[in-house]
């Protein structure tokens, strides 16, 4: 039947029996199917003189505010354009038309005193004419095909902004038809023109019209913004919703206005925050900037104020609308976070939390330190101060801008509690120990004081890593042994040991390992203890 496939025997007779049907079916065709075609053809006749009545008052638009406008090199290239638009319009809709005369005549005509068509319901003869001699593909509906489709591509060649799909497209472009077996191997012609009665040919003509000056429309539309005489519709409607305030106490009111904002599709404004352009998208302008203020009252707060204007082209010429809004500039209270806050540890790793809620998501923190060395954290606010003087100014920063200054003292590490330890418990220094109970060993231990510990453990870590013990009776030393650890074994003194003699343990050398895990001598650490033997 179609696309020269070779068919066999039983695919032929197929095809006949189906050419049969088809034709027994137009003959059945009823008088109310009919009447349906005509008034869907009448519908779109109608719609295409009211849609070319409004391009023409587009066309006639543009004209006048190219005059307006002094007749400018640009503007009436412009205007160039729509006119070749609209004759490439006129001269696609006179085809058309001369096409469905064409149909009409070559079906039999009119009914000269009813006005009917004679061949409302024939299919042969309109086929005949738009399709051709079967499989020759030389129908008036294949000329019209690329008639239609280089309409579209001259049309979008008129404005950057148009890029138009194709009229006339066969069954596999055409979603509702591109799966369908009955439907997806027809080209344009036959989907559009075979097996059609022709009162269904001349509705399906209509329809192509109506699409041809619906392109007109848009490309005149686009033409048309480009000289200000875009129609101004406001077909863009979004709900907006102004509070008083975003934070609402508990037990307060929330009081907000509620209303709809407005835009159009149509035409391009232009704005402008305090004097200087910005970026409009979707009718929509973009203001950012940095909120500054120079004072601030007893409450840290700055009434501040910004400028806008909106300029919108019409046929009349150019609008503009003004605004000014106020807003508060809170100023940012820089708060730091700690286990101790009112002064850090020399040559520490003093771990800080610096927040400025007033931010929010905008904070953006970095940090420099007079008077010391900052390590950036992993989170965000989280800074490392490690002072090497007295006093440290620590400067916060956000985006780059300064917020503030902290100012801190700084305190020298304090030394650690040396105690001896012996079996896991403390000795009793004034009390001593029996002959009987002398330790087998003894532990040096270093301890930090308790709030440095707390704030900063990584840097509390010491060990007592040079000491002396020796065996003493009177005035003589009975055994002696240097240690370079904390533990030392002092079984070989329990054997001299009596009551009355004493251990000396003379501490010599302490280490602290910082939170860089490097390894440095405590100063000012030395002590002796003197344990009694009973």
């Amino acid at each position: 039947m179609a696309g020269g496939k070779k068919e066999t025997p039983r695919q032929k007779m197929i095809g006949m029996m189906y050419l049969v049907l088809t034709a027994l079916l137009a003959l059945q065709v009823s008088n109310t199917v009919l009447q349906k075609f005509i008034f869907i053809d009448q519908s779109l006749r109608e719609s295409v003189n009211s849609t070319r009545d409004q391009n023409n008052v587009r066309l006639q638009a543009i004209q006048a505010q190219v005059e307006k406008k002094g007749n400018k090199p640009r503007d009436k290239d412009v205007l160039k354009r729509a006119k070749e638009a609209h004759e490439l319009t006129n001269e696609m809709l006179s085809y058309l038309s001369q096409m469905r005369e064409t149909i009409i005549e070559k079906s039999g005509g009119k009914d000269p005193e009813t006005g009917e068509l004679k061949g409302a319901k024939d299919y042969d003869k309109q086929m005949a004419y738009t399709l051709g001699p079967e499989g020759s593909k030389s129908g008036a509906a294949y000329e019209l095909e690329n008639k239609l489709n280089g309409f579209v591509d001259e049309m979008s060649s008129l404005h950057d902004s148009l890029s138009f799909g194709k009229l006339a497209k066969p069954a596999s472009e055409i979603d509702e038809f591109k799966n369908d077996p009955d439907q997806k191997d027809k080209d344009f012609a036959y989907l559009n023109f075979g097996n059609t009665p022709t009162v269904a040919c001349l509705a399906i003509i209509s329809q192509f019209q109506s699409q041809v000056a619906n392109l007109e429309a848009k490309a005149l539309e686009e033409l048309a913004k480009d000289v200000g005489a875009a129609e101004l519709r406001f077909d863009k409607i979004i709900p907006v919703v102004s509070p008083e305030s975003r934070i609402v106490a508990a037990g307060t009111k929330y009081k907000a206005e509620m209303f709809m904002a407005a835009s159009s599709s149509t035409t391009k404004p232009t704005m402008t925050y305090n004097g200087k352009p910005i970026k409009v998208e979707d009718g929509k302008g973009m203001i950012e900037f940095v909120a500054n203020a120079s004072s601030y009252d007893k409450e840290n707060k700055s009434t501040q104020t910004w400028k806008g204007e909106i300029t919108i082209q019409t046929p009349l010429g150019d609008t503009t609308l003004k605004v000014e809004e106020e807003f508060i500039v809170a100023k940012p209270v820089i708060q730091v976070q700690s286990g101790s806050v009112s002064a850090l540890y020399l040559n520490c790793g003093n771990e800080l939390q610096i927040n400025v809620p007033a931010l929010g998501t905008e904070y953006d923190p970095s940090f420099n330190a007079n008077g010391g060395d900052v390590i950036k954290g992993a989170k965000k606010g989280a800074v490392t101060v490690i002072p090497n003087r007295a006093k440290v100014d620590l400067t916060v920063y956000s985006g780059g801008k300064a917020l503030g200054v902290e100012k801190f003292k700084v305190k020298r590490v304090p030394n650690p509690t040396i105690k001896i330890f012996s079996r896991g418990k403390p000795v009793d220094l004034k009390n001593g120990v029996s002959a009987s109970q002398f330790p087998r060993s003894i532990e040096a231990r270093a301890i930090p004081e308790q709030g440095f510990a707390e704030f900063l453990p990584k840097d509390a870590r010491y060990r007592v890593t040079g000491w002396e013990v020796t065996l003493a009776r009177g005035r003589r030393g009975l055994a002696n042994k240097k240690v370079s650890s904390p533990t030392v074994n002092i079984t070989d003194m329990a054997q001299k040991a009596k009551p009355g003699d004493r251990i000396i343990i003379e501490l010599k050398r302490v280490q602290r390992m910082n939170f860089r895990d490097k390894i440095e001598d405590v100063n000012g650490v030395s002590e002796i203890f003197t344990i009694p033997i009973n």
